[in-house]
Protein backbone atom coordinates (compact mmCIF):
# COMPACT_ATOMS: atom_id res chain seq x y z
CA UNK A 1 0.00 0.00 0.00
CA UNK A 2 1.15 3.77 -0.80
CA UNK A 3 2.62 5.55 1.65
CA UNK A 4 1.63 9.38 1.98
CA UNK A 5 3.85 11.93 3.56
CA UNK A 6 2.80 15.16 4.80
CA UNK A 7 4.29 17.00 2.22
CA UNK A 8 2.08 14.87 -0.84
CA UNK A 9 -0.89 15.76 1.52
CA UNK A 10 -0.77 18.71 1.63
CA UNK A 11 0.21 19.17 -1.86
CA UNK A 12 -2.90 16.68 -3.25
CA UNK A 13 -5.03 19.33 -0.86
CA UNK A 14 -3.80 22.18 -2.77
CA UNK A 15 -4.49 21.03 -6.09
CA UNK A 16 -7.81 20.32 -5.09
CA UNK A 17 -8.31 23.88 -3.64
CA UNK A 18 -6.87 25.66 -7.30
CA UNK A 19 -9.05 23.47 -8.91
CA UNK A 20 -12.07 24.79 -6.57
CA UNK A 21 -11.65 28.23 -7.18
CA UNK A 22 -11.50 27.77 -11.03
CA UNK A 23 -13.49 30.56 -12.56
CA UNK A 24 -16.56 29.29 -14.52
CA UNK A 25 -17.38 31.12 -17.43
CA UNK A 26 -19.60 33.71 -16.71
CA UNK A 27 -22.12 35.05 -19.51
CA UNK A 28 -23.39 38.84 -19.34
CA UNK A 29 -27.00 39.19 -18.44
CA UNK A 30 -28.05 39.73 -21.68
CA UNK A 31 -26.73 36.93 -23.35
CA UNK A 32 -28.83 33.76 -22.42
CA UNK A 33 -31.19 31.47 -23.52
CA UNK A 34 -34.71 33.11 -25.32
CA UNK A 35 -32.47 36.12 -26.70
CA UNK A 36 -32.81 38.02 -30.11
CA UNK A 37 -29.68 38.51 -32.10
CA UNK A 38 -29.30 41.12 -34.50
CA UNK A 39 -30.10 39.07 -38.02
CA UNK A 40 -28.22 38.76 -41.00
CA UNK A 41 -24.94 40.72 -39.59
CA UNK A 42 -21.81 40.25 -37.20
CA UNK A 43 -22.68 39.80 -33.53
CA UNK A 44 -20.77 39.29 -30.42
CA UNK A 45 -20.69 36.71 -27.76
CA UNK A 46 -18.83 37.50 -24.69
CA UNK A 47 -17.74 37.23 -21.20
CA UNK A 48 -15.39 36.36 -18.45
CA UNK A 49 -13.43 32.89 -17.06
CA UNK A 50 -10.07 32.26 -16.18
CA UNK A 51 -6.70 34.23 -17.42
CA UNK A 52 -6.08 32.29 -20.66
CA UNK A 53 -9.01 30.39 -20.30
CA UNK A 54 -9.54 27.83 -23.56
CA UNK A 55 -13.15 27.96 -24.63
CA UNK A 56 -15.05 26.00 -27.14
CA UNK A 57 -18.11 27.52 -28.70
CA UNK A 58 -21.06 25.89 -30.82
CA UNK A 59 -23.44 27.55 -32.67
CA UNK A 60 -25.94 25.59 -34.33
CA UNK A 61 -26.16 27.64 -37.25
CA UNK A 62 -22.58 27.35 -37.68
CA UNK A 63 -20.55 24.18 -39.22
CA UNK A 64 -17.64 24.51 -37.24
CA UNK A 65 -16.88 25.37 -33.45
CA UNK A 66 -15.09 28.44 -32.64
CA UNK A 67 -11.75 27.95 -30.12
CA UNK A 68 -10.60 31.06 -28.37
CA UNK A 69 -8.51 31.66 -25.82
CA UNK A 70 -9.41 34.33 -22.54
CA UNK A 71 -6.91 37.08 -22.36
CA UNK A 72 -4.82 38.00 -19.21
CA UNK A 73 -7.43 39.14 -17.35
CA UNK A 74 -10.01 36.23 -18.62
CA UNK A 75 -12.37 38.55 -20.83
CA UNK A 76 -13.27 36.38 -23.90
CA UNK A 77 -15.17 37.86 -27.21
CA UNK A 78 -15.90 36.15 -30.21
CA UNK A 79 -17.44 37.86 -33.52
CA UNK A 80 -20.66 35.33 -34.87
CA UNK A 81 -22.21 35.77 -38.16
CA UNK A 82 -25.98 35.63 -37.85
CA UNK A 83 -28.79 34.44 -40.78
CA UNK A 84 -31.88 35.47 -41.67
CA UNK A 85 -33.60 32.49 -40.66
CA UNK A 86 -36.42 32.33 -38.10
CA UNK A 87 -36.04 28.48 -36.55
CA UNK A 88 -34.93 28.59 -33.15
CA UNK A 89 -31.35 28.30 -32.27
CA UNK A 90 -29.19 27.21 -29.73
CA UNK A 91 -25.42 28.34 -28.68
CA UNK A 92 -23.12 25.51 -26.55
CA UNK A 93 -20.23 27.17 -24.27
CA UNK A 94 -17.83 25.00 -23.35
CA UNK A 95 -14.46 25.31 -21.05
CA UNK A 96 -12.28 22.78 -18.38
CA UNK A 97 -14.85 23.58 -15.71
CA UNK A 98 -18.08 25.09 -18.03
CA UNK A 99 -20.29 23.59 -20.00
CA UNK A 100 -23.27 26.28 -20.84
CA UNK A 101 -26.37 25.90 -23.12
CA UNK A 102 -28.46 28.76 -24.43
CA UNK A 103 -31.65 27.83 -26.28
CA UNK A 104 -34.88 29.13 -28.38
CA UNK A 105 -32.16 32.03 -29.45
CA UNK A 106 -33.88 33.72 -32.64
CA UNK A 107 -32.22 35.99 -35.18
CA UNK A 108 -34.55 39.32 -36.05
CA UNK A 109 -34.74 42.98 -35.04
CA UNK A 110 -33.79 44.14 -31.91
CA UNK A 111 -34.00 47.66 -30.51
CA UNK A 112 -33.10 49.59 -27.42
CA UNK A 113 -35.60 51.54 -25.66
CA UNK A 114 -34.31 54.49 -23.04
CA UNK A 115 -35.08 57.71 -21.53
CA UNK A 116 -37.24 59.00 -18.45
CA UNK A 117 -41.42 58.12 -16.85
CA UNK A 118 -43.05 58.31 -19.83
CA UNK A 119 -40.56 55.47 -21.97
CA UNK A 120 -40.96 53.89 -18.60
CA UNK A 121 -44.58 53.86 -18.26
CA UNK A 122 -46.37 50.38 -18.44
CA UNK A 123 -48.99 48.65 -20.37
CA UNK A 124 -50.44 48.31 -16.60
CA UNK A 125 -49.83 52.18 -16.32
CA UNK A 126 -49.21 54.12 -13.35
CA UNK A 127 -51.40 54.15 -10.06
CA UNK A 128 -54.40 56.16 -11.00
CA UNK A 129 -52.29 57.04 -14.86
CA UNK A 130 -53.78 54.64 -17.09
CA UNK A 131 -51.95 53.20 -20.22
CA UNK A 132 -55.00 53.28 -22.74
CA UNK A 133 -55.56 49.98 -24.79
CA UNK A 134 -53.24 48.23 -22.28
CA UNK A 135 -55.77 45.70 -20.32
CA UNK A 136 -56.25 44.61 -23.96
CA UNK A 137 -53.03 44.39 -25.28
CA UNK A 138 -51.65 42.49 -22.29
CA UNK A 139 -54.51 39.99 -23.13
CA UNK A 140 -53.76 39.56 -26.60
CA UNK A 141 -49.57 39.56 -25.59
CA UNK A 142 -48.93 36.26 -26.36
CA UNK A 143 -46.30 35.53 -28.57
CA UNK A 144 -43.07 33.89 -28.73
CA UNK A 145 -41.56 35.89 -31.75
CA UNK A 146 -41.65 38.94 -30.01
CA UNK A 147 -39.07 38.88 -26.31
CA UNK A 148 -38.63 41.62 -23.80
CA UNK A 149 -35.40 42.63 -21.80
CA UNK A 150 -35.81 45.16 -18.60
CA UNK A 151 -33.14 46.78 -17.45
CA UNK A 152 -33.67 47.96 -13.71
CA UNK A 153 -32.97 51.07 -12.05
CA UNK A 154 -29.57 51.48 -10.72
CA UNK A 155 -26.75 54.12 -11.04
CA UNK A 156 -22.67 53.86 -11.19
CA UNK A 157 -20.05 55.80 -10.39
CA UNK A 158 -17.90 53.83 -12.66
CA UNK A 159 -18.44 51.94 -15.91
CA UNK A 160 -19.90 48.45 -15.34
CA UNK A 161 -18.88 45.91 -16.95
CA UNK A 162 -22.33 43.86 -16.69
CA UNK A 163 -26.10 44.60 -16.06
CA UNK A 164 -26.90 44.01 -12.37
CA UNK A 165 -30.47 44.29 -12.03
CA UNK A 166 -32.45 42.80 -14.82
CA UNK A 167 -35.65 41.00 -16.07
CA UNK A 168 -34.14 38.36 -18.61
CA UNK A 169 -34.92 37.57 -21.99
CA UNK A 170 -38.91 36.44 -22.53
CA UNK A 171 -41.00 35.51 -24.67
CA UNK A 172 -44.16 38.51 -25.08
CA UNK A 173 -47.00 36.89 -22.68
CA UNK A 174 -49.62 38.46 -20.15
CA UNK A 175 -47.40 38.08 -17.16
CA UNK A 176 -43.90 39.28 -19.21
CA UNK A 177 -45.28 42.24 -20.74
CA UNK A 178 -47.76 43.91 -17.75
CA UNK A 179 -45.01 45.64 -16.42
CA UNK A 180 -42.81 46.06 -19.74
CA UNK A 181 -42.51 49.63 -20.74
CA UNK A 182 -45.88 50.07 -23.34
CA UNK A 183 -44.10 52.26 -25.90
CA UNK A 184 -41.84 49.53 -26.51
CA UNK A 185 -44.15 46.77 -26.60
CA UNK A 186 -46.09 48.42 -28.93
CA UNK A 187 -43.81 49.37 -31.57
CA UNK A 188 -42.43 45.39 -30.81
CA UNK A 189 -45.34 43.78 -31.39
CA UNK A 190 -46.28 46.03 -34.49
CA UNK A 191 -43.18 45.48 -36.10
CA UNK A 192 -43.06 41.53 -35.32
CA UNK A 193 -46.52 41.42 -37.07
CA UNK A 194 -45.52 43.81 -40.07
CA UNK A 195 -41.94 42.31 -40.87
CA UNK A 196 -42.87 38.84 -40.09
CA UNK A 197 -39.52 38.58 -38.11
CA UNK A 198 -38.42 37.87 -34.57
CA UNK A 199 -38.38 41.52 -32.77
CA UNK A 200 -36.21 42.21 -29.28
CA UNK A 201 -36.86 44.92 -27.20
CA UNK A 202 -34.81 46.00 -24.63
CA UNK A 203 -35.72 48.60 -22.08
CA UNK A 204 -33.55 50.43 -19.91
CA UNK A 205 -35.06 53.76 -18.49
CA UNK A 206 -35.76 55.85 -15.55
CA UNK A 207 -38.17 58.08 -15.09
CA UNK A 208 -37.29 61.92 -13.97
CA UNK A 209 -33.74 61.21 -15.24
CA UNK A 210 -31.58 63.83 -17.34
CA UNK A 211 -29.87 63.57 -20.29
CA UNK A 212 -26.88 64.58 -18.31
CA UNK A 213 -27.16 61.00 -16.23
CA UNK A 214 -27.24 59.21 -19.68
CA UNK A 215 -23.71 60.44 -21.17
CA UNK A 216 -20.40 58.81 -20.50
CA UNK A 217 -17.98 60.75 -17.95
CA UNK A 218 -15.55 61.26 -21.24
CA UNK A 219 -18.39 62.99 -23.46
CA UNK A 220 -20.14 64.94 -20.83
CA UNK A 221 -16.82 66.63 -19.50
CA UNK A 222 -16.51 68.55 -22.56
CA UNK A 223 -19.55 70.62 -21.47
CA UNK A 224 -19.21 70.37 -17.65
CA UNK A 225 -16.82 69.45 -15.09
CA UNK A 226 -17.88 66.01 -13.40
CA UNK A 227 -16.66 64.74 -10.08
CA UNK A 228 -18.72 61.60 -8.54
CA UNK A 229 -15.81 60.68 -5.91
CA UNK A 230 -17.49 62.38 -2.94
CA UNK A 231 -21.22 61.92 -4.77
CA UNK A 232 -23.48 59.95 -2.91
CA UNK A 233 -24.95 57.60 -5.87
CA UNK A 234 -28.09 56.75 -4.10
CA UNK A 235 -29.11 60.21 -3.61
CA UNK A 236 -30.84 61.73 -6.88
CA UNK A 237 -29.07 58.92 -8.87
CA UNK A 238 -31.01 59.89 -11.80
CA UNK A 239 -29.59 63.74 -12.52
CA UNK A 240 -25.81 62.55 -11.38
CA UNK A 241 -23.90 62.72 -14.72
CA UNK A 242 -22.89 59.66 -16.14
CA UNK A 243 -24.45 57.83 -13.29
CA UNK A 244 -27.28 55.74 -15.54
CA UNK A 245 -24.56 55.60 -18.92
CA UNK A 246 -22.41 53.73 -15.96
CA UNK A 247 -24.91 51.42 -14.59
CA UNK A 248 -27.44 51.13 -17.85
CA UNK A 249 -26.09 51.39 -20.71
CA UNK A 250 -22.00 50.64 -20.63
CA UNK A 251 -23.03 46.62 -20.12
CA UNK A 252 -25.04 46.47 -23.41
CA UNK A 253 -22.80 48.48 -25.79
CA UNK A 254 -21.35 44.82 -27.32
CA UNK A 255 -25.09 43.63 -27.76
CA UNK A 256 -25.54 44.52 -31.44
CA UNK A 257 -28.68 46.40 -32.47
CA UNK A 258 -30.64 47.73 -34.96
CA UNK A 259 -31.36 51.08 -33.86
CA UNK A 260 -32.95 53.31 -30.68
CA UNK A 261 -36.22 54.91 -29.18
CA UNK A 262 -36.06 57.64 -26.93
CA UNK A 263 -38.39 59.78 -24.55
CA UNK A 264 -37.47 61.93 -22.43
CA UNK A 265 -36.82 65.72 -22.13
CA UNK A 266 -38.81 67.04 -19.42
CA UNK A 267 -36.08 67.22 -16.91
CA UNK A 268 -34.12 69.20 -19.38
CA UNK A 269 -37.00 72.05 -19.91
CA UNK A 270 -35.76 75.14 -18.30
CA UNK A 271 -32.37 74.65 -20.01
CA UNK A 272 -33.92 74.27 -23.65
CA UNK A 273 -30.58 76.18 -25.70
CA UNK A 274 -28.21 73.41 -23.68
CA UNK A 275 -30.18 70.40 -24.49
CA UNK A 276 -29.28 70.90 -28.32
CA UNK A 277 -26.01 70.23 -27.37
CA UNK A 278 -26.23 67.67 -25.14
CA UNK A 279 -28.85 65.40 -26.58
CA UNK A 280 -26.86 65.16 -29.79
CA UNK A 281 -23.91 64.48 -28.11
CA UNK A 282 -25.22 61.56 -26.11
CA UNK A 283 -26.54 60.34 -29.53
CA UNK A 284 -23.19 60.78 -31.25
CA UNK A 285 -21.03 59.05 -27.40
CA UNK A 286 -23.61 56.35 -27.63
CA UNK A 287 -22.49 55.67 -31.40
CA UNK A 288 -19.53 55.86 -30.73
CA UNK A 289 -19.08 53.38 -28.05
CA UNK A 290 -21.60 50.94 -30.27
CA UNK A 291 -19.20 51.07 -33.13
CA UNK A 292 -21.79 50.07 -35.44
CA UNK A 293 -22.13 53.29 -36.95
CA UNK A 294 -25.13 55.78 -36.95
CA UNK A 295 -27.55 53.37 -36.49
CA UNK A 296 -31.53 55.02 -36.20
CA UNK A 297 -32.56 57.35 -33.39
CA UNK A 298 -35.81 58.20 -33.27
CA UNK A 299 -37.27 60.39 -30.09
CA UNK A 300 -40.61 61.84 -29.05
CA UNK A 301 -41.25 65.39 -28.47
CA UNK A 302 -42.72 66.03 -25.14
CA UNK A 303 -46.24 66.50 -24.33
CA UNK A 304 -48.07 69.57 -23.57
CA UNK A 305 -48.68 69.78 -19.59
CA UNK A 306 -49.32 72.57 -17.67
CA UNK A 307 -46.36 72.75 -15.76
CA UNK A 308 -48.45 74.38 -13.07
CA UNK A 309 -47.96 78.16 -15.33
CA UNK A 310 -50.08 77.89 -18.38
CA UNK A 311 -49.21 81.38 -19.02
CA UNK A 312 -45.20 81.05 -19.43
CA UNK A 313 -44.76 82.72 -22.68
CA UNK A 314 -41.45 84.02 -23.58
CA UNK A 315 -38.87 82.27 -21.12
CA UNK A 316 -37.84 78.59 -20.06
CA UNK A 317 -40.89 78.17 -18.07
CA UNK A 318 -42.50 77.18 -21.12
CA UNK A 319 -41.93 73.96 -22.39
CA UNK A 320 -42.51 74.95 -26.17
CA UNK A 321 -38.81 76.05 -26.13
CA UNK A 322 -37.97 72.54 -25.11
CA UNK A 323 -39.78 71.46 -28.02
CA UNK A 324 -38.38 73.71 -30.42
CA UNK A 325 -34.99 72.10 -29.01
CA UNK A 326 -35.82 68.64 -29.67
CA UNK A 327 -37.30 69.96 -33.00
CA UNK A 328 -34.17 71.64 -33.80
CA UNK A 329 -32.25 68.47 -33.18
CA UNK A 330 -33.22 66.23 -36.54
CA UNK A 331 -31.21 68.87 -37.99
CA UNK A 332 -28.57 67.93 -35.60
CA UNK A 333 -28.41 64.52 -35.33
CA UNK A 334 -27.91 62.38 -38.58
CA UNK A 335 -30.33 59.61 -39.42
CA UNK A 336 -32.42 60.45 -36.44
CA UNK A 337 -36.80 60.73 -36.60
CA UNK A 338 -38.96 62.88 -34.26
CA UNK A 339 -42.90 61.95 -33.04
CA UNK A 340 -44.74 65.08 -32.74
CA UNK A 341 -47.95 64.64 -29.55
CA UNK A 342 -49.16 67.76 -29.43
CA UNK A 343 -52.52 66.48 -30.02
CA UNK A 344 -51.42 64.16 -27.07
CA UNK A 345 -50.91 65.33 -24.00
CA UNK A 346 -52.74 65.71 -21.09
CA UNK A 347 -53.63 69.14 -19.05
CA UNK A 348 -53.23 67.73 -15.73
CA UNK A 349 -51.02 64.71 -16.02
CA UNK A 350 -47.53 64.59 -17.40
CA UNK A 351 -47.92 60.97 -18.27
CA UNK A 352 -50.38 60.98 -21.40
CA UNK A 353 -52.56 57.47 -21.22
CA UNK A 354 -52.12 57.53 -25.14
CA UNK A 355 -49.25 55.46 -25.29
CA UNK A 356 -49.90 53.52 -28.64
CA UNK A 357 -50.07 56.80 -30.72
CA UNK A 358 -46.37 57.41 -29.83
CA UNK A 359 -45.39 54.35 -30.66
CA UNK A 360 -47.04 54.65 -33.95
CA UNK A 361 -45.53 57.44 -34.84
CA UNK A 362 -42.41 55.86 -33.90
CA UNK A 363 -42.81 53.08 -35.99
CA UNK A 364 -43.54 55.33 -39.08
CA UNK A 365 -40.29 56.75 -38.20
CA UNK A 366 -38.50 53.28 -38.28
CA UNK A 367 -40.91 51.57 -41.39
CA UNK A 368 -40.06 54.27 -43.89
CA UNK A 369 -36.56 55.28 -42.58
CA UNK A 370 -34.80 52.14 -41.53
CA UNK A 371 -36.86 49.33 -43.18
CA UNK A 372 -37.60 51.11 -46.86
CA UNK A 373 -41.60 51.07 -46.59
CA UNK A 374 -41.69 54.31 -48.45
CA UNK A 375 -45.41 54.92 -48.79
CA UNK A 376 -45.53 54.87 -44.78
CA UNK A 377 -45.02 58.95 -44.20
CA UNK A 378 -43.37 59.78 -40.85
CA UNK A 379 -42.63 63.19 -40.62
CA UNK A 380 -44.96 66.01 -39.06
CA UNK A 381 -44.74 68.97 -41.17
CA UNK A 382 -42.52 71.98 -40.33
CA UNK A 383 -42.95 75.21 -40.86
CA UNK A 384 -40.93 76.92 -44.07
CA UNK A 385 -41.42 80.19 -44.63
CA UNK A 386 -44.03 83.14 -44.13
CA UNK A 387 -45.31 85.68 -46.76
CA UNK A 388 -47.17 89.26 -45.83
CA UNK A 389 -50.79 88.69 -47.47
CA UNK A 390 -53.91 90.64 -47.12
CA UNK A 391 -53.18 91.96 -43.92
CA UNK A 392 -52.36 88.47 -42.60
CA UNK A 393 -49.51 86.02 -43.15
CA UNK A 394 -49.37 82.90 -45.06
CA UNK A 395 -47.98 80.29 -43.58
CA UNK A 396 -46.47 77.29 -45.95
CA UNK A 397 -44.49 73.98 -44.12
CA UNK A 398 -42.37 71.00 -44.85
CA UNK A 399 -43.47 67.54 -45.15
CA UNK A 400 -47.02 68.92 -46.69
CA UNK A 401 -46.95 67.09 -49.96
CA UNK A 402 -50.51 65.48 -48.64
CA UNK A 403 -51.18 69.08 -47.67
CA UNK A 404 -52.69 70.77 -44.40
CA UNK A 405 -55.45 69.39 -42.32
CA UNK A 406 -57.63 70.58 -39.42
CA UNK A 407 -60.19 68.66 -37.87
CA UNK A 408 -62.35 71.08 -36.83
CA UNK A 409 -61.42 75.06 -36.81
CA UNK A 410 -57.40 75.67 -36.01
CA UNK A 411 -56.55 77.01 -32.49
CA UNK A 412 -53.30 78.04 -30.65
CA UNK A 413 -52.30 80.82 -32.78
CA UNK A 414 -50.73 84.55 -32.22
CA UNK A 415 -49.44 87.04 -34.30
CA UNK A 416 -47.81 90.42 -33.61
CA UNK A 417 -45.98 93.31 -35.63
CA UNK A 418 -42.84 94.72 -35.21
CA UNK A 419 -43.56 95.80 -31.31
CA UNK A 420 -42.79 92.44 -30.72
CA UNK A 421 -46.26 92.05 -29.18
CA UNK A 422 -48.71 88.56 -29.84
CA UNK A 423 -52.59 88.96 -29.80
CA UNK A 424 -54.64 86.05 -30.64
CA UNK A 425 -55.29 85.45 -34.22
CA UNK A 426 -57.54 83.72 -36.66
CA UNK A 427 -55.92 80.62 -38.43
CA UNK A 428 -57.55 79.02 -41.27
CA UNK A 429 -56.02 76.26 -44.05
CA UNK A 430 -56.15 77.91 -47.74
CA UNK A 431 -55.80 76.03 -50.55
CA UNK A 432 -55.21 72.99 -48.48
CA UNK A 433 -51.85 73.14 -48.33
CA UNK A 434 -50.96 76.69 -46.62
CA UNK A 435 -52.12 79.01 -43.00
CA UNK A 436 -53.42 82.00 -43.33
CA UNK A 437 -53.32 83.63 -40.20
CA UNK A 438 -54.32 87.29 -39.59
CA UNK A 439 -55.58 90.02 -36.46
CA UNK A 440 -57.28 93.14 -36.48
CA UNK A 441 -55.36 93.98 -34.02
CA UNK A 442 -52.34 93.51 -36.31
CA UNK A 443 -52.26 95.48 -39.27
CA UNK A 444 -48.91 94.83 -40.49
CA UNK A 445 -47.60 91.82 -39.03
CA UNK A 446 -44.38 89.91 -39.18
CA UNK A 447 -44.29 87.14 -37.20
CA UNK A 448 -46.88 83.90 -35.51
CA UNK A 449 -46.10 82.04 -33.07
CA UNK A 450 -48.29 78.54 -32.81
CA UNK A 451 -49.31 76.19 -29.69
CA UNK A 452 -46.55 78.33 -27.66
CA UNK A 453 -47.80 77.42 -24.18
CA UNK A 454 -47.13 74.50 -21.81
CA UNK A 455 -50.72 73.49 -22.24
CA UNK A 456 -52.89 73.36 -25.59
CA UNK A 457 -53.80 70.82 -27.63
CA UNK A 458 -52.66 70.54 -31.00
CA UNK A 459 -55.02 71.37 -33.84
CA UNK A 460 -52.47 71.39 -37.32
CA UNK A 461 -51.99 68.55 -39.06
CA UNK A 462 -50.92 67.12 -42.21
CA UNK A 463 -52.93 65.13 -44.87
CA UNK A 464 -51.13 62.14 -42.88
CA UNK A 465 -52.62 62.83 -39.56
CA UNK A 466 -49.61 63.96 -38.17
CA UNK A 467 -49.66 66.70 -36.07
CA UNK A 468 -47.03 70.08 -36.23
CA UNK A 469 -45.16 71.23 -33.49
CA UNK A 470 -45.77 73.93 -31.52
CA UNK A 471 -43.38 76.40 -33.69
CA UNK A 472 -42.64 79.96 -33.87
CA UNK A 473 -41.56 82.22 -37.21
CA UNK A 474 -39.29 84.81 -35.00
CA UNK A 475 -36.29 84.73 -32.83
CA UNK A 476 -37.42 87.18 -30.36
CA UNK A 477 -36.13 87.37 -26.90
CA UNK A 478 -37.73 90.15 -25.66
CA UNK A 479 -41.44 89.13 -27.44
CA UNK A 480 -44.35 89.31 -25.08
CA UNK A 481 -48.39 88.90 -25.01
CA UNK A 482 -51.12 91.64 -25.58
CA UNK A 483 -52.56 92.45 -21.62
CA UNK A 484 -55.62 94.17 -21.59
Amino acid sequence: MKKFTLNSILAIVFILLVQGINAEVKLPAIVSSNMVLQRNTTVVLWGWADAKEKISIEASWLSEPMNLTGDKDGTWRVEVKTTNTKDPQSIKIQSKTSDITLDNILFGEVWLCSGQSNMQQSLKGYNGQPTFGGNMAIAKSANPMLRLFSVDRLGSKTPLSDIEKFNAWQEASPESVSEFSAIAYFFGQDLQEILDVPVGMIHTSWGGSSVEAWISKEAISAYQEVNLEDIDINKNTNHIPSALYNAMINPLLSYTIKGVLWYQGESNRMEPENYTKLFPAMVKDWRTRWGIGDFPFYYVQIAPYWYNDENAFNDAGNSAFIREAQLQCLDLIPNSGMAVTMDIGDRLCIHPPKKKEVADRLLFNALNQTYGYNTINYASPVFDKSEAKDGGLVLSFKNAESGMFTYNALQGFEIAGDDKVFYPAIASIVDRKDVFVISDKVPNPVAVRYAWRNWVVGTLYNGNLLPASSFRTDDWEDARLFEE
